[in-house]
């Protein structure tokens, strides 16, 4: 099933966190990958996301070196009270950790300047510059409906779930034929 070390993955879930955005990571890691997952929340407790569902006794963020660190949409993202995660991002990149942003999650790592040097999207351009203006990176935005990976970092807008998921199995070593699978398998309805 793989060809190498896999990288455990930690999913971080905010309050109001979007539903679609990571469950085929944690269903598909697991599952089809023997990929270990778990699941965190800024200071620990009960998530609830945008659909109502609340997870419970989540764990507070504690980031392993070895993990790729995921982190789900929310429009807590957005606001003033968005969880600062920027030192413990900002440590996770200087260890060489993949790290992956969905939707308004993507405006966490570019607080934590994580934007300035790589590729990366999101929902849109305009969407990036009303929250954060002026933000280091701007000149590598790159204005696309699917995931995207630059220098250990991955970036999509809130409509490229499976996109997203691809990338986050792969830079947690997942190989290329198990992903076209599970790609294939969650977007065949579209392909006819």
């Amino acid at each position: 099933m793989t060809d190498g070390p896999l990288r455990p993955i930690l999913i971080i879930l905010p309050d109001g966190f979007a539903d679609w955005e990571t469950p085929l990571i944690a269903a598909a890691a697991p599952e089809f990958c023997g990929v270990t997952v778990r699941h965190a929340t800024p200071g620990g407790g009960s998530a609830r996301s945008i659909g109502g569902l609340t997870v419970s006794d989540l764990p507070e963020i504690e980031i392993r070196n070895d993990e790729v660190i995921v982190l789900c949409g929310s429009d807590i993202w957005t606001g003033d009270n968005a969880p600062d995660l920027s030192d413990l991002l900002r440590q996770a990149r200087d260890n060489g950790q993949p790290i992956a942003g969905i939707c308004a999650a993507t405006l966490a790592l570019g607080r934590a300047g994580l934007l300035a040097d790589v590729a990366h999207t999101s929902n849109s351009a305009a969407f990036v510059d009303y929250y954060l203006p002026g933000y280091a990176g701007r000149a590598r935005y790159v204005d696309q409906p699917r995931a995207l990976a630059d220098g250990g970092i991955i970036t999509a807008p809130g409509s490229a779930p499976v996109s997203f998921a691809a990338e986050v199995l792969r830079a947690a070593g997942v190989p290329e034929a198990t992903l076209s699978q599970i790609v294939g398998m969650v977007s065949a309805e579209h392909s006819r």
